[in-house]
């Protein structure tokens, strides 16, 4: 598929979805609640020194650990909102993963989905930390299913958004950004121009339209913060391209019956506008896990709305971990 073909098919699912959509209401800040902008969670980012590389990563509240998995092309910025208002309940940990945002590779070190596995794992170990719940979305999704599989003990609840399954990982409209990755053209052909145009990158042909609710309400700063760093230099380039490029073939294939044996409890909240993956998606995932507490379905929500109703990914989080 062209890249102009991509485009037109996304704006019209676009266009479709939003058509008779209810605006979601925005709840104000909670008393004291104190809000992270960009300059703020770039002074509090944290480091942690490990022989995969330097590890971006925010940490911050108290309390047993909860561990946020971000989705392609962002970082750990997309949860500062569920952050935000966590963090009274949990050490709220995000990290960006390999390849992705301010961390910093080793040489010749994997950006595959496996090897952001033992991202996490090394991160724990680092911290000291036994167990966690995991909240996940877009390809996040994936490594934390990858995880959870593999250190079952170490993840004590699961929330998932719209993310790769088995059946749909990677997504039809994603081979294109594969292509031109393993091409080693998506940086300079998509991510660049989005940086150099702010505007470009909230129209439909952008990252805003094709993956935001409300591209619209994208600052030009949250844009720098997500993309800049992809293209500041080659490596990075070439890191971003091998993190996409690594998303096929399926690294989840196989996992179903693995799935159906997980005493995990898992929720899944679901964005009803997302044209990226498919909307057989959350079904599926509740069908397998014999844990589920069940799929919640956020009509006209695109693929990052997480970022865009941190208050209701919050009152999901406090239902799943009991907390009144």
């Amino acid at each position: 598929m062209r890249r102009r073909d991509f485009m037109t098919m996304a704006a019209g699912a676009m266009t479709g979805t939003l058509a008779g959509r209810a605006s979601p209401a925005f709840s104000a800040p909670e008393a004291g609640l104190q809000l992270l902008d960009a300059k703020a969670y770039q002074q509090q980012r944290r480091f942690a020194r490990t022989p995969m590389g330097r590890i971006a990563y925010m940490d911050r509240g108290a309390g047993p650990a909860a561990l946020f998995l971000h989705g392609f092309p962002l970082n750990s910025f997309q949860w500062r909102g569920a952050i935000d208002r966590l963090s009274m309940h949990r050490r709220c940990l995000a990290p960006d993963f390999l390849g992705l945002g301010y961390t910093e590779n080793a040489n010749g070190q994997s950006c595959a989905p496996a090897a952001q596995v033992e991202l996490l794992a090394t991160l724990l170990d680092a911290l000291s930390i036994q167990q966690a719940d995991l909240v996940a979305n877009d390809s996040g999704g994936a490594v934390a299913q990858l995880f959870m599989l593999k250190y079952p003990k170490r993840v004590k609840t699961l929330l998932l958004t719209n993310c790769d399954v088995e059946p749909d990982s990677p997504p039809p409209a994603l081979k294109p950004v594969i292509e031109l990755a393993r091409a080693g053209k998506f940086a300079d052909e998509w991510i660049a121009p989005w940086v150099a145009d702010k505007a470009l990158a909230r129209s439909a042909q952008g990252l805003g339209g094709m993956t935001y609710t409300f591209p619209e309400r994208l600052s030009d700063d949250t844009i720098d913060y997500y993309l800049a760093p992809l293209v500041s230099s080659p490596e990075r380039k070439a890191q971003l391209h091998a993190y996409a490029a690594a998303l096929d073939p399926n690294p989840l294939a196989g996992i179903e019956s693995a799935l159906r044996r997980c005493k995990t409890p898992t929720r899944i909240v679901w964005g009803t506008g997302d044209d990226i993956f498919s909307a057989e998606s959350p079904g599926y995932l509740d069908r397998v896990l014999p844990n589920s507490q069940g799929v919640r379905r956020v009509p006209g929500a695109k693929l990052f709305f997480p970022e865009e109703y941190p208050e209701l990914i919050a009152e999901e989080l406090r239902a799943l971990w009991g907390i009144a």
